[in-house]
């Protein structure tokens, strides 16, 4: 491992609103931001375009793309042939990819430790969400355990964090703070099931949680519809 840094920070970006804002923040607080995306087997693959964009856009030193293949396990309408509900319902929905989050932290965890960074950053949320059980505190607090005695860094003393800055924000609260940081959201793309060219569907929970928020903020949407 490499000498320990406090000024890195391995962030994770899926092009979306969420993570975009997240990559802004850490930015403010002075890190140096090596962006990490997933190409897990979702649908959605325009989203990984996005995080590109995202990850230049806001000064990333580095944009990671990392190949796993949920597709294989199945389980989620976002990785196997299972339709999109356009309506939010009861209990979690089939649009969480089961473990996605933790694997996703497992390699940000991984690279951070080569990096010689001690700070992982992710922007899950869990007040404006869809239900996802690893978007919510316990989730990162127990990740973050998990991260200090599962690694050499850790173990070594490092004290390894996970920071989710968004964690307890409304949607409107995380569309104020991106407009106040200058992140342009008409680059993002969150839609569960948008085109080949990033348009969003405008139907699905993802979609209407992000339009609410704009709403809700009082700022206009820039997202584009197909």
């Amino acid at each position: 491992m490499t000498s320990s840094s406090p000024r890195k920070a391995v962030v994770l970006v899926s092009g979306g609103m969420d993570s975009a804002v997240t990559i802004a923040i850490a930015r403010e607080q002075g890190f140096r931001v090596h962006a990490l995306s997933v190409a897990y087997g979702q649908r959605h693959s325009s989203e990984l375009d996005a995080a590109a964009r995202v990850a230049q856009m806001l000064g990333a030193v580095e944009h990671k793309t990392v190949q796993v293949d949920l597709r294989s396990i199945g389980g989620s309408a976002l990785t196997a042939d299972i339709d999109v509900p356009e309506e939010g319902g009861e209990g979690i929905p089939v649009t969480y990819v089961p473990a996605r989050n933790t694997i996703m932290l497992s390699i940000a965890l991984g690279w951070a430790e080569v990096l010689g960074s001690t700070d992982l950053w992710c922007g899950v949320n869990a007040v404006d969400y869809s239900g996802y059980p690893d978007c919510r505190p316990a989730f990162v607090e127990a990740f973050e355990r998990l991260a200090n005695v599962a690694t050499k860094a850790g173990v070594e003393g490092a004290g390894l964090r996970v920071h989710a800055p968004l964690m307890h924000m409304s949607k409107a609260d995380i569309a104020r703070e991106g407009a106040r940081l200058g992140v342009d959201f008409g680059a993002t793309v969150s839609c569960y099931q948008a085109d080949a060219q990033g348009r969003a569907c405008g139907h699905c929970d993802a979609c209407r949680l992000r339009a609410q928020g704009f709403r809700d903020a009082g700022l206009p949407d820039s997202t584009r519809y197909a």
